[in-house]
């Protein structure tokens, strides 16, 4: 039996999209909390708790559109035509506060405020530009031999716009809760009171895009409601429910890596579904991961590079990680 490569390409770019979503999703989150904490000294010790890994969590985004382009141009060519705007969008977010996260340091007193008010907006911009993103993927696209034949404007809906809220709330959940984990004091006081209020968001939000999906999608709803689906699927669910609820319960308490790891757990819950939702699909509703595959030997020649990147990828993030481990207090940082 030979090696199923869409397979395995499909398991690799699912791998890279999780790893972004943990990894810049409280790197961003600090950004969509900047306009909640008003002191600055406050505002300067929530970047140092990222100044050291904040480039390096962008790798995963990269690694992932290289190998959807490497392993499944056909999807690449059909999701970037439809997405275009929103991802020109998210771009500009990532550029903007990437600039505004070097300058508000080196700022004088009079333009520090500015470069404050940039670093939130371009978190706000390149956040929800993904979202709207997710909410348009799984919609669907149009397509007729082999290209996209939907609108520029397909993927502005109030599903994708609900979506891009929804994302929002997820990724400030993440913010708040690394920033527990990494701070004390009043900012952290702060932040498990934010926590409070984004994990009911949250919640909220994830309820609404499990009834409105099914609903708008029959083939999705087939896939989760009939039997045996059900018994088997479930637990997600159900999960979801457990998480939120001891994720509030943490974040009232004395509480420091808890909140974090729980709230990554009720990401990968989300994430989980989403993918039971549109499986095999890697552009919903019908082109499935073999019929959207590159030749054979294409696949094979880029899974050798990629195996061999992957590896050092996880071990020096790990080691970033490991070498910046611990509380950082006002005054301590990278810059």
């Amino acid at each position: 039996m030979g090696i199923d490569l869409p397979l395995l390409w499909a398991v690799v770019i699912g791998f890279g999209l999780m790893m972004y979503v943990i990894m810049d999703g409280f790197d961003l989150g600090i950004g969509l909390l900047f306009p909640f904490v008003r002191d600055r000294s406050d505002r300067d010790t929530m970047v140092n708790t990222v100044a050291p890994v904040w480039d390096g969590n962008e790798t995963w985004l990269v690694l992932g559109g290289a190998a959807l382009l490497a392993a499944f141009p056909l999807a690449y060519s059909i999701i970037l035509t439809a997405l275009y705007l929103p991802i020109v969008a998210m771009l500009a977010g990532l550029i903007w506060r990437g600039v505004a996260f070097e300058f508000r340091f080196k700022a004088d007193e009079a333009h520090k405020p500015f470069w404050d008010k940039a670093f939130a907006w371009g978190s706000y911009v390149a956040t929800f530009s993904q979202g709207v993103a997710l909410g348009a993927f799984i919609n669907g696209f149009t397509v007729a031999d082999g290209a996209y034949a939907g609108g520029l404007l397909d993927w502005l809906t109030p599903f994708s716009l609900f979506t891009g809220i929804g994302l929002l709330a997820a990724y400030g959940l993440l913010g708040a809760t690394w920033l527990i984990m990494k701070t004390e004091g009043r900012l952290q006081g702060r932040m498990r009171a934010l926590g409070r209020q984004v994990t009911v968001a949250l919640l909220a939000a994830i309820a609404v895009v499990s009834l409105w999906t099914p609903y708008a999608h029959p083939a999705v709803a087939v896939r989760w409601f009939a039997l045996p689906n059900l018994l088997f699927f479930a637990p997600v669910p159900v999960l979801v429910l457990l998480a939120g609820w001891a994720l509030l319960r943490t974040l009232g308490r004395e509480s420091h890596a808890p909140p974090f790891i729980l709230a990554l757990f009720v990401l990968f819950l989300g994430y989980s579904g989403l993918a039971i939702s549109l499986w095999p699909n890697i552009v919903p509703p019908a082109i499935s991961i073999w019929d959207a595959a590159a030749p054979v030997q294409s696949m094979g020649f880029a899974l050798v590079g990629a195996l061999f990147i992957i590896p050092f990828i996880l071990a020096y993030t790990a080691w970033s990680y490991y070498v910046f481990r611990g509380k950082v207090r006002p005054g301590e940082g990278y810059h």
